[in-house]
């Protein structure tokens, strides 16, 4: 990839051409993570809403330890998203070009961690993985939402569904002199959510495969995407850093 578009990708000069580019990215990457680690679980670890109706039906069924385990699961995944908020607003009082690439660093770290340390982390530790994974998707979740001011969410399948639906909706109901502007309006947020569940599935499939083959060690092709994403904006806060007077 060309530096100044890496550059562009994850710097904190934005642009919606670059804020579709990364959500592609991230939703292939979110895919990959989510059904890897549910072959290494049985459980899906960027799906907040599964996990909660789930920790409800065991409530109900008297199973406390698996209510405390999806507690955990939910917990890690909001702290996630706040670590990445911190990162954020931190880089930005410093005035950092990384502020959006520091929590993409991060999660590649987990991810490399992950895929080292799986199978330790599984021998009888599965809630561990549980929570480091839900932990990976919070960042990512987060920091894509940040980017695009909660216009885009690359973990959230369910909420990109439903505006497909609202786009399709739209265009529908329009009056037929009206129907031409109506998708020259709706097509490009068509184009972008349908392209980020389809990825999100590629990404799954791609995970899924990985894990089977690889092992644990699926995680670290995915780690490496990322770090490329995210170098960049930190190598030019280095420079920058090295070139400031004293």
């Amino acid at each position: 990839m060309p530096l100044f578009y890496l550059r562009r990708l994850t710097g904190s000069d934005r642009t919606e051409q670059a804020n579709r580019h990364l959500a592609r990215y991230l939703a292939f990457i979110a895919g990959a993570v989510n059904a890897g680690g549910f072959l290494a679980v049985r459980q899906y670890t960027s799906h907040m809403s599964g996990i909660v109706a789930a920790m409800a039906d065991n409530l109900a069924l008297g199973s406390l330890p698996l209510v405390l385990s999806g507690g955990a699961a939910v917990l890690s995944f909001l702290a996630g998203a706040f670590f990445t908020t911190l990162c954020i607003r931190w880089a930005r009082s410093k005035a950092l070009e990384s502020e959006y690439a520091l929590s993409l660093i991060a999660e590649a770290v987990l991810l490399v961690l992950f895929g080292m340390t799986g199978e330790v982390f599984s021998g009888g530790r599965v809630l561990g993985t549980v929570m480091l994974l839900c932990f990976t998707m919070g960042l990512q979740n987060a920091t894509i939402t940040k980017i695009s001011n909660a216009v885009i969410r690359t973990t959230h399948i369910t909420g990109m569904v439903t505006d497909v639906g609202i786009a399709l909706g739209r265009i529908v109901s329009a009056p037929s002199k009206e129907r031409q502007i109506a998708i020259q309006g709706e097509s490009a947020t068509l184009r972008l959510l349908s392209s980020l569940i389809a990825l999100f599935f590629v990404g799954g499939v791609t995970g899924a495969v990985g894990f089977r083959y690889a092992g644990f060690f699926f995680t670290l092709p995915l780690a490496a995407i990322l770090l490329l994403l995210a170098v960049m904006p930190v190598v030019d806060d280095v420079r920058r850093h090295y070139r400031a007077p004293s």
